[in-house]
Parts: structure tokens; C-alpha cells; sequence
């Protein structure tokens, strides 16, 4: 008896995650731009893939009684939840430095130039060298100190 339960209720959450996957499949196809055929693509991926997980958890534990199985289907839910949304946002990131503009509504550009969209995206100046962040903060470190020791000082 408990078996049919624990069928039926994995079932229709394999249903429901097979929805949800395939909701995200048209929005790729009817979403207007990159950036919002990314958004569709990624949360839909990310809630069909947990749904199917617990259904696949569902039957390894209670049908067919291996612990085993149900640890692998949860370390896979773990990467992917964790990797899925740092793929999308480095896609979204990339595409922002390359110069493609999100589009509106109303199917208008929302920024004015694929080269704001590229300043838009970027987390450091252009000219940045490497380990230029660091050369910044020990000379306002040094600044501080001297600031501090002309006050002490001035007492």
C-alpha cells in the first residue's frame, strides 16, 4: 500500500518537474531578448531539477530502499543548484562585456549603446592592472596612518 503511495506522489512530482522544464523551454523561445530568455531558462531549469530530485529521492529511499542512490541524487541537486546560477550570471555578464543590450517591453533598447552596456558590466576600469587593488589600499592605509600621526602630533 505504501508503495503505490510513494509511486503516485513521485510521479506527479516528475510531472510537475517535466512542467516546469518545458515552461522553460518556451520561454527561450518566446522571450524576447538574451537576457530575459536566460532569467525563463535558469529558474526553470534550477525548480524542475529540485522537484525532479525529490521525486527521484522519493523512490530510491522508499521503493527501492537504497540509501545510496538518494545521497547521489542529492549531491547532483547540490552542484547543480550551486553551478546553474553562476553559469547564468556569467553568461549574462559575458554578454553585457561583449555589448548586447537588454531589450524592454516595449522592444527598445534599454541602455543607448552596446558600449554602456560594456561599461555597465565592468567591475573594474578598463586600464585596471593586476594587483592594482592592492597597490590602491596599502597607499590609502599609508595616507590614513599619516593623517593619524599629524593629528597625534598637532596634541
Amino acid at each position: 500500500m505504501i508503495d503505490w503511495i510513494v509511486w503516485a506522489i513521485s510521479w506527479i512530482l516528475m510531472l510537475i518537474g517535466c512542467v516546469f522544464i518545458v515552461s522553460g523551454a518556451v520561454g527561450l523561445i518566446r522571450m524576447p531578448d538574451l537576457y530575459t530568455r536566460l532569467h525563463a531558462a535558469s529558474l526553470t531549469d534550477t525548480g524542475g531539477t529540485i522537484i525532479i530530485s525529490l521525486a527521484l529521492i522519493l523512490q530510491s529511499v522508499f521503493v527501492f530502499g537504497s540509501a545510496m542512490a538518494a545521497i547521489k541524487v542529492m549531491l547532483i541537486l547540490f552542484f547543480t543548484l550551486f553551478t546553474a546560477p553562476t553559469a547564468s550570471h556569467a553568461l549574462a555578464k559575458t554578454a553585457l562585456l561583449c555589448g548586447q543590450v537588454p531589450v524592454g517591453t516595449d522592444g527598445k533598447p534599454i541602455l543607448d549603446s552596446p558600449e554602456e552596456a560594456t561599461l555597465l558590466a565592468r567591475s573594474r576600469p578598463a586600464d585596471y592592472r593586476s594587483g592594482q587593488d592592492a597597490e590602491q589600499a596599502k597607499a590609502e592605509g599609508r595616507a590614513r596612518q599619516a593623517r593619524r600621526d599629524r593629528k597625534g602630533d598637532g596634541h
